[in-house]
This record gives structure tokens, sequence and C-alpha cells, in this order.
């Protein structure tokens, strides 16, 4: 807040905003903002994860948490419960669910590996393939891996690092397999050098070393519509930075 979010908030002007990590309750900090219906999925604990949407259009229904008929799609693992860490929000508008992701990093040992392969990244795809069973789907937000070698700028190093493993990039791949479009790669299919969060350490921003781990997806069926998919490198205040979508509905 102050690194000028509002101020980039009005001059990018979205007509839906989603943020992860915001480590905050709704009406923890003051955002200037009225333009926008706030929603909130914060974590239990505190200072911790989190997501918000902040929309101009009001949605039919919003929902936290992955669920799906009622029931949560993931149990505690080590590290807590992950349907209480403010992961997901799901909006529901008129012509599609938009769904608000910061997924569970997998951490430095890949301690966390095992669960956010066969329990979280299996639950995400069956909370969007239950939405998209009733209208198209949009998601978006930090899903923390790099898919394919051109979206990291130094892939033959970090094959067995946290965020571009085996597992976590199946995860990726099974999105895709279900029929969910990468939307960057969509239009820039063999662009290089294009990453949304780059390490604090080492001039990493300055030099441009960087990953792409963080998407806007989108039902096949929506690819007519898709105008733009953009990255906003330029833009400070966080190790990552924005990315977004335009689309004609």
């Amino acid at each position: 807040m102050k690194k000028g979010f509002s101020d980039y908030v009005r001059a990018e002007n979205p007509d839906i905003l989603c943020l992860q990590e915001t480590k905050a309750s709704q009406g923890q900090a003051i955002i200037d903002l009225p333009e926008y219906r706030e929603h909130w999925n914060s974590a239990i604990r505190k200072g911790y994860s989190g997501t918000a949407i902040f929309t101009k259009q009001t949605p039919i229904s919003v929902y936290n948490d992955l669920l799906v008929d009622g029931k949560r799609l993931v149990t505690a693992d080590k590290y807590g419960d992950a349907n209480t860490e403010g992961r997901v929000i799901t909006a529901e508008y008129q012509d599609f669910f938009l769904v608000n992701v910061y997924t569970p990093n997998a951490k430095q040992d890949l301690s966390r590996v095992e669960f956010r392969h066969k329990q979280w990244d299996t639950a995400f795809l069956e909370h969007l393939k239950n939405l998209e069973s009733i209208k198209p789907v949009i998601f978006c937000g930090d899903l923390n891996v790099a898919h394919e070698e051109i979206d990291l700028a130094r892939p033959k190093t970090n094959h067995n690092t946290h965020g571009f493993t085996a597992q976590e990039r199946e995860g990726f791949s099974n999105l895709v397999s279900a029929g969910f479009l990468d939307s960057f790669r969509s239009l820039h299919p063999d662009e290089s050098n294009h990453y949304t969060w780059w390490s604090a350490f080492g001039g990493a921003r300055a030099r441009n070393v960087g990953w792409r781990i963080d998407y806007f997806g989108i039902s096949q069926t929506l690819k007519p519509k898709l105008k733009e998919a953009f990255i906003r490198p330029g833009i400070m205040g966080s190790d990552h930075c924005p990315v977004g979508i335009i689309m004609k509905i």
C-alpha cells in the first residue's frame, strides 16, 4: 500500500482485479478504491497467504476454497490445513466463472511437493472441471510453477528446484490436457524472457533472471474472446509483477 498500489490500480483500471498472498484480512488496510466491491479469503493464520477479488461488476455469487458439492477436496498435511489458508476464491458471473488461486509452495526442500502433486493439483483441476460443466472458466493467480523451459531464465540448473520439479510441471500439464489454455503462451507461443517473479537476491530482476509462475488460464471455448494477454514487468513494489488478460465477453 505504501508502494503505489492504489495509483497502479487506477492507472490500469481493470474491471476485475485478483490478488494473491494478501497476508491480511478485509479492513486491515485502508484501500481507497471505492469503485470496487471487495471479496476476501484470508488465512486463519495471521499474516499468511490469502486471496482477494476486487470487482466493479457484482458477481452472481462468491465462495471460498476448493469445494465440490459442499465437500472439501484436500486434507491437512504437516504444514496445516490448506482449506484454512485462504488460497481460492470463486466468483460466478453471467458468462463465466472466475477462480483466483494462490497455489501452495512445494517448499525449498520439496517437503510439500507430494501434497501439492497428489492432492492440491488434482483437487484444483477437479474444481475447475466441475465449474466448467456449468459455464466457461477463467482462472488466474500465482500457481508457483514454471511450466516449460521457456518459462524460466535458467531451466537447466533448476530441474530439481521447487517450482520446476517434474511433479509440479505435470500438474500444470494436466490443466492443459484437460482443455485449459495458458492465455499468455497461447498468444505468444515462442517468446522467451517473459517472467513474472524474480528472486530478491543477486540483482535477479535487474538482470531479468526470472520465472513465469503467474498465469491466466481459460476454457477452450473462450479462446475466440481472448484479445490480449500481458505481463507488466515494469511495475515494482513486489517480487512478482502484474499479469492480465483482455476478453471480449
